[in-house]
């Protein structure tokens, strides 16, 4: 009887993948740009909101604080796919970034508003960090995957760099040379409205991100990519005890 060889198993890539790297991008770049937006410019808000040297420090901490709970969000990413962990990373920053823009009229109440959009950003770290080596082992094939992580890590790290730019541009510096009250109180709440056009643009620029991940971001493609992105994953326990 003649023996039959099967024809070695191959993947299927679709050009939607680009579509899903250029989403995660984009989230990851927003989230950047909204995790260091306080840095560039803090003497403006220091006197537009009256922050103090603790505040701004503050402001940039919560990225790494929300970093805290990424054992979950690999879980998550690993049981409910990618879908749902990239609508839930960003609906926080919906949500964080919004709480940025909340018009109260107490200072107090607004630096806590400011502070809790800042801690709900950084919540989206984990996901935004971690998830591009994922993604591009569930969407692309062998030869694409070192691009594709590397263009998925590196916006994160080109939003923060953004904020460099976008800040000082969009902020004046606070003018300390002017010593009348009038013009002092007029230079205050023009840095305090050039700030707040930062908050409401970086709103309006997290929430679109939203809109289209929530229109389209596939969990996976209809076929995987290749025979390690269809192959079964170790559980955790297994991971860790092999790790050891």
């Amino acid at each position: 009887v003649p023996v039959r060889r099967l024809a070695p198993l191959s993947g299927r890539v679709y050009g939607r993948r680009w579509l899903v790297l250029l989403l995660f991008s984009l989230l990851g770049f927003a989230q950047g740009l909204v995790w260091n937006s306080w840095g560039p410019i803090q003497n403006s808000a220091r006197l537009a909101f009256g922050f103090s040297g603790w505040d701004i420090a503050l402001l940039v901490f919560w990225g790494p604080i929300g970093f805290a709970p990424c054992f979950f969000f690999m879980w998550l990413m690993d049981k409910k796919g990618l879908r749902v962990t990239v609508l839930l990373t960003s609906s926080l920053m919906v949500l964080g970034a919004g709480l940025r823009c909340v018009p109260v009229s107490d200072p107090e109440i607004r630096k806590k508003l400011i502070h809790g959009g800042q801690l709900l950003n950084g919540l989206a770290g984990p996901t935004v960090m971690n998830a591009a080596p994922f993604l591009s082992t569930t969407w692309f094939s062998p030869d694409e995957r070192a691009t594709a992580t590397a263009i998925a890590s590196l916006l994160n790290y080109l939003g923060a760099a953004g904020a460099f730019l976008v800040g000082p541009l969009v902020v004046p510096s606070p003018n300390g040379t002017s010593h009348l009250p009038l013009v002092s109180q007029s230079n205050t709440e023009h840095i305090k409205d050039r700030i707040e056009a930062v908050l409401y643009a970086e709103f309006g620029m997290v929430s679109l991100i939203f809109s289209a991940a929530l229109a389209y971001f596939p969990s996976r493609p209809p076929f995987p990519p290749s025979v390690a992105a269809a192959s079964q994953r170790l559980s955790y326990r297994r991971s860790f005890c092999r790790l050891l």
